[in-house]
């Protein structure tokens, strides 16, 4: 009986099927048909990309681990596609009770390098940062990135690096 009712929720929530983006830049596909079962419900189109997940594109994600360092930085760093978009992106809280310098790095294919400085207050709460979106070139392995987290100012010592390729045992 759950299912019977969550279905309909899910369906409604998710608005129209043609309101999607198609992938590369196409238009989204009219996806409602109506049938003596149920006209509320769309149609499956076996024609649509895999990427599409009826609420628009899918985004891959790779991470690193949760690493944290004995002054109180917690974070974990990842690379994000969506599409034809590629960026990183860090989790992070800040315990330490101050604010602290941070610079997030994206490094893709090329050497192309995008860095970001992240605005890091003293206020303990779980946040993010992002570098801006970059076309793709590659797949999502030729990508990685780095958050670095140092006390604030320029000889301000390092009290985290994250990547999104690390091991667990290699987190610093």
């Amino acid at each position: 009986m759950a299912a019977a009712v969550a279905l309909p929720l899910a369906v409604a929530s998710a608005g129209q099927v043609s309101d999607v983006p198609g992938p590369r830049g196409h238009g989204g596909r009219t996806g409602a048909k109506a049938s003596s079962d149920d006209a509320k419900l769309p149609s499956v189109d076996p024609s649509r990309s895999p990427l599409l997940l009826g609420l628009g594109l899918a985004t891959a994600a790779r991470c690193g681990p949760d690493l944290s360092s004995p002054e109180g930085i917690e974070a974990q760093t990842c690379v994000l596609t969506q599409g034809e978009d590629t960026w990183a992106r860090v989790y992070y809280r800040n315990a330490t009770g101050k604010a602290v310098d941070s610079v997030l790095s994206l490094m893709g294919p090329g050497g192309r390098t995008v860095e970001t400085s992240c605005a890091v207050g003293a206020d303990d709460e779980p946040a993010t940062c992002e570098t801006p979106r970059q076309h793709t070139r590659g797949s999502l392995d030729d990508y990685t990135a780095v958050a670095e987290f140092s006390a604030r100012g320029a000889d301000g010592p390092l009290l985290l690096r994250s990547a999104s390729n690390s091991d667990k045992q290699n987190g610093s």
